[in-house]
């Protein structure tokens, strides 16, 4: 009788759970699996809409809860939390042992899991590493978790030669796609009239979507936000604010997004958008506006203008939907105008997404369920790169 696998998953906000739902869903269902979902961060605090309880409705049991959020958006405060979370999620996994902990994409607290899976010996499988985003820390999040981590689950040709290229074996390395894509061909996205009581508002005319977080490489995080929140306050479309992630200077992007509903009947701010609330919302959209790696991963599979303003996702791939304005105010006005005529989206016919097909949940499940669990696997070499000495 062949033992179950037991894979640890760990979740810490509605950007991550979006994408690992899928991949979540079939190694629960995989009968050479045991699956350990383990949650923490903004998934269990109220100022982020407690989305822990969206989880379990959706039928997920939860094995494990680690709150760490700091009680401002300081960066002292996202500091202290990677030490929390470090705590929290070395008792959670010294509890469980698990043979494998999945983490994903780049956000600030997924080093605690990592480093603690480190400390016990349990190998990671990391998805979505050998991405770019140079105008956010999650760069160097993201490298870090890829030099901690035994499996890489690549969205991209490009992202696994990256990752190849930073000394891991290429057997270690699978091209996934992106799983957040999975929905539009899995999941049964909410109607119309749905989206529009999730909103609280009507889709005629289509709404601009609007995904700013605060760019964490700069000093001033929210510097940008200045002026991007001047522009949007004239766009000529209505305007469906999503609530930034949990980085330090979220609460001021927060009251500029306001600031802008206070002034217009037509805009509003929404704290937790269900993740298929959200793709539904984007396809009837307009034009997605901000900084959000969702505009440069996902919209391309609704063929969706998009405009990416600022730094923060600066050198990641990207299909012909996405307009890159700098973070000033008439560039942007101006941007906004582009991706919002009638040419810009009608030359997005047969548009193709670079980040996958919607079958990266599959490959995902293949690797994780057939890896092998020994020394090969723990024990990492060092790929010579044929860098001679001086």
């Amino acid at each position: 009788m062949t033992t179950r696998r037991t894979i640890a998953a760990v979740t810490t906000s509605r950007a991550d759970w979006g994408h690992l739902e899928w991949p979540l869903r079939l190694l629960q269902e995989h009968p050479g699996v045991d699956l350990r979902l383990l949650v923490g961060g903004a998934h269990l605090d109220p100022r982020f809409g407690s989305t822990i309880e969206a989880i379990e409705r959706s039928g997920f049991e939860i094995a494990g809860r680690v709150p760490f959020l700091a009680a401002d958006d300081s960066d002292r405060g996202m500091g202290e939390g990677i030490g929390r979370a470090v705590t929290g999620f070395t008792a959670a996994l010294a509890d469980l042992r698990p043979d494998l902990l999945l983490l994903i994409a780049d956000r600030f607290e997924m080093l605690a899991p990592a480093a603690a899976a480190m400390a016990l010996r349990i190998p990671i499988a990391h998805i979505e590493g050998g991405e770019i985003s140079e105008g956010a820390i999650d760069q160097q999040v993201r490298d870090a978790l890829t030099k901690m981590s035994h499996l890489h689950l690549v969205p991209t040709e490009e992202a696994a030669a990256r990752v190849v290229s930073m000394g891991e074996e290429s057997w270690r390395v699978a091209v996934s796609g992106a799983p957040s894509l999975d929905h539009l061909r899995r999941s049964e996205l909410p109607d119309r009239s749905m989206v529009e009581a999730a909103i609280g508002m009507p889709l005629d005319p289509a709404p601009v979507v609007v995904a700013f977080h605060p760019v964490t490489m700069h000093r001033e995080t929210t510097g940008e936000a200045e002026a991007f929140f001047a522009a949007m306050a004239q766009s000529p479309r209505p305007i469906v604010f999503c609530f930034p992630n949990a980085d330090a200077g979220y609460c001021r992007v927060i009251e500029l997004a306001e600031r802008v509903c206070a002034d217009r009947e037509d805009a509003v701010l929404r704290v937790n958008l269900d993740h298929l609330v959200y793709w539904a919302l984007l396809r009837e959209a307009a034009a997605l506006a901000g900084n959000s790696s969702s505009g440069i991963m996902e919209t391309a599979s609704l063929a969706l203008p998009t405009l990416n303003v600022g730094i923060r996702q600066q050198g990641r791939t990207r299909a012909a939907n996405v307009m890159d304005v700098p973070a000033d105010e008439r560039a942007i006005t101006a941007g906004l105008e582009e991706v919002l005529s009638p040419g810009f989206r009608s030359s997005l016919e047969g548009l193709v997404n670079p980040y996958g097909d919607g079958h990266a949940a599959e490959r995902i499940v293949d690797v994780l369920a057939s890896c092998p669990l020994d020394d090969r696997l723990r024990i990492k070499t060092v790929v010579d790169l044929g860098v001679g000495s001086a």
